[in-house]
């Protein structure tokens, strides 16, 4: 099947006209109510990608929104993180009643020129997960951010002075750090659906160094695990820094050093046969990574073990 044409929109004004809402009152920030958005059939002929963050709380059910092969509901009310050029595409029921509520903040990378998030949302890990990996909002929660919303909404409606954008920046970042917060509450109370991405992590790495062919494989990449565990590279290294303290490259490392050191306390292989087997081109990486985890080098674990 042939793919969606990608509609590109770079601009916030642009934005604005496509979804049939007014000119912007600022052409670098806006809050949209999800309501006011005109909902047209060929909405869902496009994949979209747009030049500017957008974080969205939205409800409907009248709407699906796909992110590459992964697809979400919005009855519940959920809130999600795009950045920019990230494709997703809508699937709508052309029968139903449009039903959106919400909103949405669209914010272009200008604004945040020459301020403390211009490098800072970087580090906002959730604008890199995929759909499914939403953020769930109690009423409660909901209700701050919405706090936050309006605030931002009215500082832009007013007179813009030297102030405005400072002040709003700050509001921004408020609003990003709840949701790091929130992020990390979800983490830890769906303990029952994190705990078997814990227990399948496991079992694959098992599998992967339990597996002969390493020499061809070489070692299992972060990318590598996420795809086997259905999740975003970014979205598991928040979960087990959450839940282990640890980020999936070193859960690989920790994986890779028990194997390690059952070879070098049960065989007679030289430690380069064993770096070899293990996927390494060159045993030199590998002594470095074992003497990281265990403050020897495979030759000094080998005596101390024998």
């Amino acid at each position: 099947m042939q793919s969606k044409p990608i509609y590109r929109i770079k601009t916030i004004r642009e934005y604005h006209k496509v979804r049939g809402l007014p000119k912007p009152q600022h052409p670098l920030i806006s809050v949209i109510n999800c309501a006011d958005i005109l909902h047209t059939g060929d909405v869902c002929d496009y994949r979209w990608m747009l030049d500017f963050y957008s974080i969205s709380l939205k409800r409907s059910s009248y709407s699906k929104a796909i992110y590459g092969q992964q697809e979400y509901d919005f009855d519940e009310g959920i809130m999600y993180f795009s950045a920019p050029n990230q494709l997703f595409s809508f699937e709508i029921d052309k029968e139903a009643t449009p039903d959106f509520s919400g909103w949405i903040l669209l914010i272009h990378p200008d604004f945040l020129w020459h301020t403390s998030l211009a490098d800072k949302i970087l580090k906002y890990e959730f604008f890199g997960y995929d759909v499914h990996e939403a953020l769930f909002l109690s009423e409660k929660e909901e209700l701050l951010l919405k706090n936050i919303i309006l605030g931002i909404q009215q500082e832009y409606h007013t007179n813009m002075d030297k102030f405005s954008q400072h002040i709003i920046i700050s509001q921004i970042e408020t609003l990003l750090n709840y949701a790091e917060r929130f992020y990390e509450r979800q983490f830890l109370t769906r303990k029952i659906t994190n705990h078997q991405i814990l227990d399948r992590l496991d079992k694959l790495l098992n599998d992967y160094f339990n597996d002969n062919d390493l020499i061809s494989r070489g070692l299992p990449t972060v990318q590598y695990v996420s795809d086997r565990l259905n999740v975003s590279p970014n979205y598991l290294s928040g979960l087990l820094k959450i839940l282990t303290g640890q980020t999936t490259q070193q859960h690989i490392h920790d994986k890779l050093i028990l194997k390690a050191k059952e070879k070098l306390s049960t065989t007679d292989l030289s430690v380069s046969e064993i770096a070899y087997g293990l996927g390494f081109e060159h045993s030199q990486s590998f002594n470095r990574i074992f003497k990281s985890k265990t403050n020897q080098s495979p030759l000094e674990f080998r005596k101390s073990f024998n």
